[in-house]
C-alpha cells in the first residue's frame, strides 16, 4: 500500500523535475495549474494535497493529450457521483485503489473508462514493517545518480536533481453542493509488492519507470484504458533504507523523517565521523524544511546518492555514509 509520501522539492524545480517530450519531440515542462495551493512536505498523508501530472486535454478538449500540465490535488479519490456534502463522509477509504478492482469498484471504474489517469509525483513513499516490537518505517524511493548531489541553478536546461519517483494514479473531479468550484482528488494504484521490499509489505504502489511509460498512463487519447493498465506492473527498480518513527507522527515535517538511522540504535545514527557530516546536514537544513520555506532540493540527497546501477541495494546506499563500519544499517532480507 502507500499511506504516506514526501515531496519537497519547491514548485518551480518540481515543475522542472517534470521536463518531457512532446509528440513532436520539443523538450517541454508542464504548467503550473493552481501552483499557489502546492506546498513541499516530508511527510504527506491522506486527505492533504499532493502534486500530480494530468493530460491537458483533461481541461482544454482542443488541446493535444500529450501535453502536460501539474496540478495540486486532494488524496483520497471522491467520485464524481458521490451525493454527500461533504468528503469525510465518505464511507470507505480511496486514497489507495487495488490494481486487480479498479475495473470492477465502482470508485474507480468510471473515472478509469474515462480516461481520468494521472501520475502521482514523490521524493519516495514511506512504508512499516510489522516486527514483534511494533513497525519499522522505511524510506523506498527510485535509484540516484551522483548528478543529484550537484546543487541545482535555474538557468539549467536539464534537470539533473533528484529524480522524482513516479506513481500511477486515477483522478476525479466532484463538484461539492451549492458550490462553483470543483474538487479534484486521486488515489494511488497498488500493485503485489516486488522481490525486493515484499519482506516490508506485501504491496507496493504501481510506479512508472520512464518517461515512455509515464506518456502511455497520461495520454488517454492516444493509448486506450485496455492498452494503458498492462503498465500497472511491480517494479524492481528502487532502493529503500529504514527511517525514524519520528515520521510516525503526520504533524513531524522535517528532513529528519527522511534520514537513513541504523537498525537497532534507540533514535538515530551513532555519530561516528562517517557520518557527522550528515548529521551535521540535516540539523542545518532545519531552516530550510517546508515548514518555513521551500526548498531547490531534499536536503537530504547528498548523503546516500549512488551511481547507477539496477542492482544497487539500501545497504549499498547506506555503507556509503556509514563507512562501512559493521554491519550495513539496512538489508534485503526475509522477516
Amino acid at each position: 500500500m502507500c499511506g504516506r509520501t514526501a515531496c519537497s522539492l519547491a514548485a518551480d524545480n518540481l515543475r522542472r523535475a517534470c521536463a518531457y517530450r512532446d509528440r513532436r519531440g520539443q523538450q517541454r515542462q508542464p504548467e503550473w495549474m493552481r501552483q499557489e495551493r502546492y506546498q513541499p512536505s516530508y511527510n504527506k498523508g491522506p486527505q492533504s494535497s499532493g502534486p500530480v501530472l494530468l493530460s491537458r486535454r483533461h481541461l482544454q478538449q482542443d488541446a493535444d493529450s500529450s501535453e502536460r500540465v501539474l496540478m495540486d490535488m486532494r488524496w483520497g479519490l471522491v467520485p464524481s457521483w458521490f451525493k454527500q456534502d461533504n468528503p469525510s463522509k465518505l464511507q470507505f477509504n480511496t486514497s489507495n485503489c487495488r490494481s486487480d478492482t479498479m475495473m470492477s469498484k465502482s470508485s474507480y471504474k468510471g473515472a478509469l473508462l474515462k480516461g481520468r489517469r494521472c501520475v502521482v509525483l514523490a521524493d519516495g513513499f514511506y512504508e512499516w514493517q510489522q516486527q514483534s516490537g511494533g513497525k519499522q518505517p522505511y524510506f523506498i524511493y527510485f535509484p540516484q545518480t551522483k548528478d543529484a548531489m550537484d546543487k541545482e541553478t535555474e538557468g539549467d536546461k536539464e534537470w539533473k536533481g533528484w529524480r522524482l519517483l513516479t506513481m500511477a494514479g486515477i483522478f476525479d473531479c466532484w463538484k461539492p453542493p451549492g458550490e462553483e468550484e470543483m474538487l479534484y482528488t486521486y488515489t494511488i494504484i497498488t500493485v503485489d509488492a516486488s522481490k525486493d521490499v515484499s519482506f516490508i509489505h506485501h504491496r507496493m504502489p504501481a510506479i512508472l519507470d520512464g518517461d515512455e511509460a509515464i506518456r502511455k498512463w497520461l495520454d488517454f487519447a492516444e493509448v486506450p484504458t485496455q492498452e494503458a493498465v498492462k503498465l500497472i506492473q511491480p517494479t524492481e527498480n528502487i532502493v529503500f533504507h529504514p527511517v525514524s518513527t519520528f515520521v510516525n507522527n503526520i504533524r513531524n515535517n522535517t528532513p529528519e523523517c527522511v534520514a537513513p538511522i541504523e537498525l537497532g540504535a534507540k533514535k538515530e545514527v551513532k555519530a561516528t565521523p562517517s557520518n557527522k557530516v550528515m548529521l551535521g546536514w540535516l540539523k542545518s537544513s532545519q531552516e530550510g524544511s517546508p515548514q518555513k520555506k521551500e526548498n531547490d532540493l531534499p536536503k537530504w540527497t547528498s548523503q546516500f546518492i549512488q551511481t547507477p546501477s539496477p542492482k544497487k541495494t539500501s545497504a549499498d546506499v547506506l555503507q556509503q555514509w556509514l563507512g562501512k563500519q559493521g554491519q550495513p544499517a539496512a538489508k534485503k532480507h526475509k522477516a
